[in-house]
């Protein structure tokens, strides 16, 4: 009598059972998750992008998390300030107003506050002073030249309503200031029936190195370009440039073999502060001298880059989507991910379709009509190598009929049993 061994075999089999149970669990968790990575040089506006990813897509930032930004507005303000200062020493510009200088020495000196302490009421009237200041405005003509921040306008121009004793940051606040990223920050957020894993990976040259194995293949890799730096310089480098460095990293980015499978997506952000210097900085005086259109045309000026960027592609199958963006303007920017989302839609299917060898009743090449279910057997549909291949049906979800008819989503499930969603 061995009644021992079946309640063995039994339970073993039970096990099994639920260990399916999860693989498969997860595997339809995977197939629905895009990994995004985040790229760009430094002053791109990455953090900005990922900040309003979680306005947009996520539950957006509480009380508390804005009250921990209070801090780093101040910084932000001082930090600037400060780089004016070594600038007017450099240009040999003087202060307008002698009482001034005394202002200029509070400002240097170290402060700190904690998120529920209000903005120091001692430094509001000198801050208002040094921002009214005409060799202050004269330094910061020149900012491009020493890569001072474009949130010092946004800030020192609404100073009261910072310094109020009750200031809590805006949304709008959260998004102009500016921490430096070193290490690797990540963000989840669902859109549509995609769970997105976006990557921010730190954008100074030091901290390239660091990353670019690490995501290997990743399904979309998101670049963004400040198209405002064409005069700048970089923050690590007085002698470089920001678009020549974008332009540089860019190339190794799009050519290089960890990404040959990656969906690449470029944005070139900051259009509005682009919109604005071109009538008093113009493309050709920083090298950029096979420009050819009017100088303020911001529409000839932004296509010429994109061009430019699009052409250091080596690989002419892969193609590149392309965005103007302006990563502070959230309604911009969901509109521009909405986009992106479509993209990816038709890229997962046909990654999926491709592969896949229907049955003789049925080509799955052919556009089907709406609804119609097409059976595929033995695909991997991009799987990841862990996974496993499974004889699936996919159910066609046509766009109203046009000239170029086009799937716009499908919906995934084992053969005999329907799935919870589709992607």
């Amino acid at each position: 009598m061995c009644f021992g061994s079946r309640k063995t075999d039994e339970a073993g089999d039970a096990r099994s059972r639920e260990l399916d149970k999860v693989i498969k669990q997860d595997e339809k968790r995977m197939a629905r998750e895009v990994k995004l990575l985040l790229l760009g040089a430094g002053e791109s506006g990455k953090s900005t992008v990922l900040k309003q990813m979680k306005l947009i897509y996520a539950q957006g930032f509480s009380k508390t998390e804005k009250l921990e930004w209070k801090p780093v507005v101040l910084i932000n303000v001082i930090q600037s300030l400060r780089l004016i200062f070594d600038a007017m020493e450099d240009y040999a510009i003087d202060f307008d107003r002698k009482e001034n200088e005394k202002n200029k020495e509070l400002v240097l000196l170290d402060v700190e506050i904690g998120p529920e302490d209000p903005l120091p009421p001692s430094y509001l009237e000198p801050i208002r002073s040094l921002w009214a200041d005409g060799g202050v405005q004269k330094a910061i003509l020149k900012g491009n030249e020493y890569a001072l921040h474009d949130n010092i306008a946004y800030f020192c121009d609404d100073v009261d309503r910072l310094w109020d004793k009750n200031y809590i940051p805006t949304d709008q606040d959260l998004l102009r200031t500016r921490l430096r990223t070193t290490g690797i920050t990540e963000t989840v957020f669902d859109l549509g029936q995609l769970t997105y894993r976006m990557f921010d990976v730190g954008g100074q040259r030091s901290e390239r190195k660091k990353w670019i194995h690490c995501f290997e293949n990743v399904n979309c890799l998101l670049f963004l370009v400040a198209i405002s730096g064409y005069d700048q310089c970089l923050v690590e480098d007085k002698d470089g440039n920001q678009m020549n460095e974008a332009l540089m990293l860019w190339e190794s980015i799009a050519n290089s073999h960890w990404f040959a499978k990656s969906a690449l997506i470029l944005f070139l952000n900051k259009m509005d502060l682009f919109r604005e210097k071109l009538t008093s900085s113009p493309i050709t005086s920083y090298g950029f001298t096979d420009y050819r259109g009017p100088p303020d045309d911001h529409k000839q000026a932004s296509k010429y880059f994109m061009d430019k960027f699009k052409a250091l592609n080596r690989n002419p199958e892969k193609e590149i989507y392309g965005h103007f963006t302006n990563a502070t303007d959230t309604n911009l920017l969901k509109i521009t991910m909405t986009s992106v989302q479509d993209m990816i839609i038709q890229r997962n299917l046909k990654q999926l379709i491709l592969p896949m060898h229907p049955t003789p009743e049925l080509d799955g090449n052919d556009a089907q009509p709406p609804g119609c279910i097409v059976h595929f057997e033995g695909r991997d549909g991009g799987l990841d190598h862990h996974q496993h291949a499974t004889p699936m049906l996919v159910m066609c979800i046509m766009k109203k009929p046009t000239k170029d008819e086009r799937i716009y989503g499908i919906e995934m499930f084992e053969k005999g049993k329907r799935a919870e969603g589709g992607i």
